[in-house]
């Protein structure tokens, strides 16, 4: 009787792989849900979500990694640390924007980040960019006009929140440089523990000092905090590593463009946000952007 090929062994994983990554995804696609129906300020809600995460991040780093977890840290201890801070400066600052315009422009955003990478490594490593970057640029840029002037009001909170989803994208661009890096050397729940601890560190001076409600006011409220640590980020990106350690990085990346549209379907059905053409023109074209860039740093 013959065995069972390769291939055909490797399909029931990659279908485990594909789903972990559209739940992953979909996870994280709930966060701004969360974010805005808060019993706490922004900066707290993402104190709050990281830290209420910590104890199951950490479990999972001392069980895989055993004394490598401590090891790690010494070794790798200022790239780790710059992962924590750019991480802070994203939750800290996409709160904000989630606070001050719709779910489906911070979260589209956001997700710039691709766009950011590729620019870093071009300004600080010399890498060419490809014709395929520019034109993915170009139509990203393109959406987000659009996807921006969709809400416009000279001075109105909802472009300063649209403009801070750009600083998101930023700062979560500096966060994917140095996990990059880390990847090769310390294991993903390692990255993930570390990195956790240093943004918890990071963002409660920041809740002190913007004098914004630090603490819910009922039950319910601290229900949500939880809801948010567990699902958005235990449960999402535990599930976007898995994917990711087992399929290829160019299918990983079409995979996470579920969670912006996640995100705004989410945003429609649970808070009422509505989404002109005009702005869904503006996303999809977004969209297409961030894959073409993709495809660029990706290529088969």
């Amino acid at each position: 009787m013959n065995s069972p090929s390769p291939a055909a062994r490797a399909q029931p994983a990659n279908l485990i792989a594909i789903g972990a990554l559209l739940l992953g995804a979909a996870a994280i696609g709930t966060s701004g849900l969360f974010v805005k129906v808060s019993e706490t300020g922004p900066i707290a809600t993402a104190f709050w979500r990281v830290l209420l995460a910590l104890p199951c991040l950490w479990l999972w780093s001392v069980l895989e990694q055993r004394e490598r977890h401590r090891e790690s840290f010494a070794v790798e201890r200022k790239l780790l640390i710059a992962s924590g801070l750019f991480f802070a400066g994203d939750l800290a600052v996409w709160h904000w924007s989630l606070i001050l315009t719709s779910v489906a422009n911070s979260t589209l955003l956001a997700n710039l980040a691709p766009i950011f990478v590729a620019l870093a490594a071009w300004l600080l490593f010399r890498q060419q960019l490809q014709k395929k970057f520019l034109i993915g640029l170009a139509v990203a840029v393109t959406g987000m006009t659009v996807l921006i002037g969709g809400d416009f009001q000279l001075q109105g909170k909802e472009l300063i929140g649209d403009a801070l989803g750009v600083v998101t994208a930023m700062f979560y661009a500096g966060y994917q440089l140095t996990v990059t890096k880390l990847r090769a050397r310390v294991a993903t729940s390692t990255i993930m523990a570390w990195s956790s601890l240093i943004t918890a560190i990071v963002l409660l001076p920041l809740a002190l000092v913007s004098g914004e409600q630090l603490l819910p006011v009922s039950d319910m409220g601290w229900i949500k905090l939880v809801a948010l640590a567990l699902i958005s980020q235990v449960a999402g990106q535990s599930l976007i590593a898995y994917a990711m350690a087992h399929l290829p990085a160019t299918f990983s990346s079409v995979g996470l463009l579920f969670q912006p549209i996640m995100a705004t379907l989410f945003a429609w059905a649970i808070l009422g946000e509505s989404v002109s053409l005009l702005q869904l023109a503006g996303g999809i074209t977004v969209l297409v952007g961030i894959r073409l860039v993709h495809l660029a740093e990706n290529p088969r």
